[in-house]
């Protein structure tokens, strides 16, 4: 059973995230928690990567306002962050 919200955020931009791309099996959604904030970081493929966004940025910007309410009740502080799927960078090494 999840005991930490960061868990459930994480798992609630998974969800969003696989049911606006036409490939949801390359869908990466990594969590990096401090003591009062989380970093989630998306990485989609490149043919995804404009649904993810939205016309500037506005489905990119919905989802972030949906995450920090949900994680205003939790007490932290949320950011989130789509990183381009050509950057070697740090959701290429997600360990699950």
């Amino acid at each position: 059973m999840p005991g930490e919200g960061g868990w459930q955020m994480r798992e609630l931009v998974e969800y969003i995230v696989q049911h606006l791309v036409d490939q949801p099996d390359k869908v990466q959604v990594k969590q990096l928690e401090g003591e009062r904030t989380i970093v989630i970081e998306i990485k989609v493929a490149e043919e995804d990567l404009g649904k993810v966004i939205g016309r500037k940025g506005r489905i990119a910007q919905a989802i972030r306002t949906l995450v920090r309410a949900a994680a205003t009740k939790r007490g932290k502080k949320v950011t989130v962050e789509i990183v381009p799927p050509s950057q070697p960078g740090s959701a290429g090494s997600q360990s699950r």
